[in-house]
């Protein structure tokens, strides 16, 4: 079958799986941005999705869109070296017009899926994971706290510096991630021509800049409330 065997079959395969993550980073900055203005908002969205049927069945194609695009990277990354076989270690200076991202973007990827692990770790396992293991809260900063209070978890992980700054420098990592892999997964399924070529280019840089942004407002909003308490912000 050619969409697995060939080389273009596999590229579309990793860029419908990566447009398809793109889709549901947008999701997931609505939601956090709702936290930033009302957080009784998103804990009735948290409660909403919890360990239920439906969320438990996006969380899995989620899982599968996931493996899918990365494994494709890697196949495609490892193909594309053995092709160009030693002519790669012939030049070490980035050829002119081609992004430093597009020439990372396994490096990338793996910075980006590192920190997802991470963040899967302070949140899903905590909340919906524990729910389906039949626990209705959850150890957080000494304190027990429900599993559907998702702006609780919002609060405690970014009012640590530590992990404020973590989250930063993933985000910058993200948008070099987005802003070449959005343009070629474009590309790559055909909504790309001599006319929509730098279009295509400028609409997915805006849009990677307007989604990471989005999520370092959100970061950086909950660590300014945890200085003074809550009160501002």
């Amino acid at each position: 079958m050619w969409l697995l065997n060939s080389s273009i079959g596999k590229k579309l395969i990793m860029s419908i799986s990566g447009v398809f993550l793109i889709l549901f980073l947008t999701f997931h900055l609505c939601m956090n941005i709702a936290a930033v203005f009302s957080e009784s908002a998103y804990n009735m969205i948290c409660a909403f999705l919890g360990s239920n049927w439906y969320a438990v069945a996006g969380t899995l194609v989620l899982a599968a869109g996931f493996v899918i695009h990365i494994v494709y990277a890697i196949i495609l990354t490892l193909e594309n070296r053995k092709a160009r076989g030693n002519d790669r270690y012939a030049v070490n200076v980035r050829p002119k017009n081609v992004e430093w991202s597009s020439q990372n973007m396994l490096v990338l990827g793996f910075i980006v899926l590192g920190f997802l692990v991470l963040h899967f770790a302070q949140f899903w396992y905590k909340m919906m994971f524990a729910e389906l293991m039949g626990h209705h809260e959850v150890e957080l900063g000494g304190q027990m706290v429900g599993t559907t209070e998702g702006a609780t978890f919002i609060k405690y992980y970014f009012s640590q510096i530590w992990i404020v700054i973590a989250y930063l420098a993933w985000y910058v990592a993200l948008w070099f991630h987005l802003t070449h892999g959005f343009w070629s997964a474009l590309q790559t399924i055909g909504w790309n021509n001599t006319v929509w070529f730098n279009r295509w280019k400028v609409v997915s840089d805006v849009f990677a800049t307007v989604i990471c942004l989005g999520f370092a407002f959100v970061t950086i909003a909950f660590y300014l409330k945890s200085l003074c308490g809550g009160a501002c912000c």
